[in-house]
């Protein structure tokens, strides 16, 4: 295996160079919350839109997305897709979000609602940031510095831990300096180093493969593993579970998540929101192939014995491991570099986001609720003590990860993510499209949903076929398809909602105004576009569905 040379450590270094530069080149004073967590309401849409699609293609996506493509084909590609539902936040979402003038989507929920909403989001937001997002992102990272640096720093192991510590130290002491600003602008920069890198292993994979219609012909020889519809008697990717799953979590991530709204929100008017957004729709466009077909390249390369993937415990090869290996395999020197700095740059950039985003969270939905006479520098303060605590969690569920990721680390996101998603998407879209709903549906909404969640996925881990088989009924609950189940759970939560809001008035029409379809200013939001956002947001969709029409016919 070609080992890691002088001039991809100069590659690597140049990058660090070029961020340290970035990061000074806007940092300033960061003495309020807007300057802290929105960077001063003052970002154009370039940073915005480069940052909302950094922050989504961390180290996970990278790793994980090119090992589904090598195991399971393009099932996963409608996730991927999903540039029509960020379409959807920029178009529908942002004047909401932007015109309420909130910090959080919890504070929105507040907003709408009243409290209680507000703290249920709040503390499932936190828990699920640590528990999948962070820890995911930097273990996908330090796989990579396991697969590329074995030897750099005496085994495999330590290259393991050093890279995930290291990583991790380095992002988020740029965080805590520099606010949301520094996590911006050095987003912007990354994301065109991870698009160019990524681009680079599809072209010298193809290149060593022989072309696309060999692609295609490794493809069409196992149609069931690599189409993009899969028959509803698929176990694990059934068409019909996909089309229901899909735009629930898909709602719910890219249009009230914290992780990726936030970004809109430090815009400096709510036109430049939307073209942020809809700039990042755009480059949302691209991952199915740029990080998914590099798996399935790399599946025809060690199926045709051109490049060997390292095996993993049950046999076959280590799904996680198909991307690092072509990296290694494929490049020639200093490009080398250049790809391992683009996996940097995803690990960084997502996890910049996570910790911005979670200080932002705790500091202003519950610290601020606790200490509502604190100044405004120690809430800057409290957001920085609250990254180094995240950094610190995330470390301490690396370990877990191996054991829980069995399916693959994006599989594995996806499964907690069908989980997470139906009550919020639901309590979001009802609450905007129907004024009579209150805090009362909405509170046992949200708490029925995650409660109904963590249920269903602690059974999946423990009752099923090849774990624990009785009860009969625990097991066939434990086995029932999570994308499925994240459709039944949705229905659940709306009839929750809208019941339990029927058993309390309805909120009086001026406390909604602004905060539903049928008391925004109209006249304000039809003021802040122009054909320009029309002609881009025709483009995004003849794009996704120029890849839905070609992909689903290619085998």
């Amino acid at each position: 295996m070609p080992s890691f040379s002088i001039t991809d450590w100069v590659v690597v270094a140049a990058y660090f160079a070029v961020l340290l530069g970035v990061i000074l080149a806007t940092r300033r004073r960061q003495d309020t919350t807007t300057d802290y967590f929105l960077a001063g309401r003052n970002v154009g849409f370039f940073a915005i839109g480069a940052s909302i699609f950094a922050s989504n293609i961390g180290s996970e996506h990278v790793v994980g997305l090119a090992g589904q493509g090598a195991s399971t084909g393009l099932a996963m590609a409608h996730y991927e897709l999903h540039a029509w539902i960020v379409v959807l936040l920029a178009w529908v979402f942002v004047p909401f979000y932007y015109n309420s003038k909130v910090f959080t989507m919890p504070e929105f929920l507040e907003r709408r609602f009243g409290p209680k909403p507000r703290w249920i989001l709040s503390l499932v937001s936190l828990a699920a940031y640590v528990l999948t997002k962070v820890s995911v992102t930097v273990y996908a990272g330090a796989v990579v510095f396991k697969a590329l640096l074995p030897d750099a720093f005496g085994s495999p192991e330590n290259a393991f831990w050093i890279g995930a510590i290291s990583t991790v130290v380095l992002t988020g002491l740029y965080t805590i300096a520099g606010g949301l600003r520094a996590v911006l602008y050095t987003d912007a920069i990354q994301s065109i180093i991870l698009i160019f890198g990524s681009a680079l292993i599809t072209w010298f994979g193809l290149e060593m493969l022989g072309g696309w219609r060999e692609l295609r012909d490794f493809a069409s020889e196992n149609v069931a593993q690599y189409q993009l519809w899969r028959p509803l008697s698929d176990p694990d990717f059934p068409w019909l579970g996909i089309l229901i799953a899909s735009p629930v979590v898909g709602i719910w991530y890219w249009c009230t998540d914290q992780y990726i709204v936030q970004r809109t929100l430090a815009a400096k008017d709510l036109s430049t929101a939307r073209r942020g957004a809809l700039f990042g729709a755009f480059l949302k466009v691209w991952p199915v192939l740029i990080f998914l077909v590099p798996g399935l390249i790399g599946a025809a390369l060690h199926a045709k014995g051109l490049m060997v993937i390292p095996n993993n415990d049950g046999g076959g090869f280590a799904s996680d491991q198909v991307f690092p290996t072509m990296v290694t395999h494929l490049l020639p020197v200093g490009l080398r570099g250049l790809v391992v700095a683009g996996l940097m740059a995803a690990l960084m950039s997502s996890l910049s986001s996570l910790f911005n985003s979670t200080a932002t969270l705790f500091t202003v939905d519950i610290y601020e609720k606790i200490r509502p006479d604190a100044t405004e520098r120690q809430y800057v303060n409290v957001g920085r003590m609250v990254t180094v605590v995240v950094v610190v969690l995330g470390l301490l569920w690396i370990p877990i990860m191996p054991k829980i990721s069995g399916g693959g680390l994006y599989q594995y996101l996806q499964n907690v993510q069908g989980y997470l998603a139906p009550p919020i998407t639901a309590v979001f879209l009802l609450g905007i499209f129907n004024d009579r709903i209150n805090e009362r549906g909405a509170t046992w909404g949200l708490a029925l949903g995650f409660v109904l969640g963590f249920a269903k996925l602690t059974l999946q881990a423990f009752f099923g076929e090849g774990k624990i088989e009785n009860p009969a009924a625990l097991a066939a609950i434990g086995d029932f398809n999570f994308l499925y189940f994240s459709g039944v759970l949705l229905l659940i939560v709306v009839a929750v909602v809208i019941g339990m809001s029927k058993t309390a008035p309805a909120p009086r029409r001026e406390d909604l105004a602004g905060l539903t379809m049928s008391t925004v200013d109209r006249a304000a939001v039809r003021a802040s576009w122009n054909k320009t956002d029309v002609i881009a947001t025709g483009v995004i969709l003849s794009l996704i569905a120029a890849i839905y029409s070609y992909f689903s016919f290619w085998i």
